[in-house]
């Protein structure tokens, strides 16, 4: 497979040292920044390139991974030069409708990963138009199996919904991990240990869920006996609403990815 990635930021960085550990794949990437290419190359081995090439296969793949903001000037550039080549794109907000207006072409699939990609542990939703064929669906998610697990999702807002949980969702998990670590500092724990605490409950708790068949309400009420400690801190997070706000946060997550794909789908001036 031959891939180029337009952008070598982080979560493209991911996806290209999650493809350089299966074999035959060949891999550009165009960045603007000199030392940044410097490094891509240094990294993986890939051909780092300062401008864009005359000229893409239709057997190729082009992926997408600039800032949204950038998206449109970056199509328009791309737009004589895809001959037929697929358009894997990873910017987030930026409809199917837009990109294929100005890319001059519908072979696209829209993906949203996260940034537990970056060490192989992603979640990405995927999204194509109906007429993408086969091949071209394996094709991206082959890509984006490279650091994790994929889905594939009904409709474009599927991005939208999959935006508020895992697209988003690992802030909300750094978010919690914070708040334990701070607790943890305030009965007495160093900051390194308390650390090392909270990870460890995180991971054991995490593969806990994984293997047992039970719903995860089950195994949390298997922690709590009736007066005991670990009740007592469930009725606090009851009390100060703590799984409504992080449920409201979740769906006020997901209507801004709407405002933003409103925003970022259309044409500039």
């Amino acid at each position: 497979m031959r891939i180029t990635f337009i952008g070598g930021g982080n979560m493209a960085s991911a996806i290209i040292s999650g493809l350089c550990q299966q074999p035959g794949q060949q891999i550009s990437v165009v960045e603007l920044h000199e030392d940044k290419r410097a490094s891509l190359q240094a990294e993986f081995g890939v051909t780092a390139l300062a401008t864009l090439p005359d000229r893409f296969a239709a057997d190729e793949v082009v992926l997408l991974a600039v800032k949204p903001q950038a998206l449109q000037a970056v199509c328009q550039q791309l737009a004589p030069r895809l001959h037929g080549a697929l358009v894997v794109s990873i910017a987030a907000g930026v409809r199917l409708d837009a990109l294929s207006r100005w890319l001059g072409s519908s072979r696209i699939v829209r993906v949203m990963p996260n940034t537990p990609a970056m060490v192989g542990k992603g979640v990405s939703g995927l999204y194509a138009a109906a007429d993408i064929g086969e091949a071209d669906r394996r094709t991206a998610e082959g890509i984006m199996q490279a650091v994790g697990i994929t889905s594939w999702l009904e409709t474009e807002g599927g991005i939208d919904d999959i935006t508020s949980v895992s697209g988003s969702g690992p802030a909300y998990v750094f978010y919690f991990i914070e708040s334990m670590i701070e607790g943890a500092c305030q009965v007495g724990f160093s900051e390194q240990e308390a650390r090392a605490l909270v990870l460890g409950t995180f991971e054991g708790a995490v593969e806990l869920a994984k293997q047992s068949p039970l719903p995860v309400a089950t195994l949390r009420t298997n922690v709590m006996s009736k007066g005991g400690t670990t009740e007592r801190a469930i009725a606090r997070f009851e009390a100060e609403g703590v799984k409504a706000a992080i449920i409201a946060g979740a769906l006020d997550c997901r209507a801004r990815s709407v405002e933003l794909g409103d925003l970022l789908s259309k044409d500039g001036e």
